[in-house]
């Protein structure tokens, strides 16, 4: 996602774990969309500093077109 290319190369390891765990526990994507949109709050448990990430990275303060998802090379560099 533009999200994790943005975010990945200067996570921590604590961060980059929360991170793994954000997206791999919920049964449902849905379920992160609606945190990170601030439709309805996360469970305790994903209420953390990388949800706090994810929301600001939805508010797109800058305006930045999103249509596509990035290209994969950058899992690669």
């Amino acid at each position: 996602s533009l999200f994790a290319k943005e975010n990945l190369s200067r996570m921590s390891e604590q961060q980059l774990s929360l991170y793994d765990r954000l997206i791999n526990e919920p049964s449902n994507d849905w379920d992160i969309y609606y945190w990170a949109t601030e439709a309805k709050p996360p469970p305790a448990e994903f209420e953390h500093e990388v949800m706090a990430m994810l929301r600001e990275f939805a508010k797109n303060k800058n305006r930045e077109q999103r249509l596509r998802q990035p290209d994969l090379e950058y899992l690669f560099e």
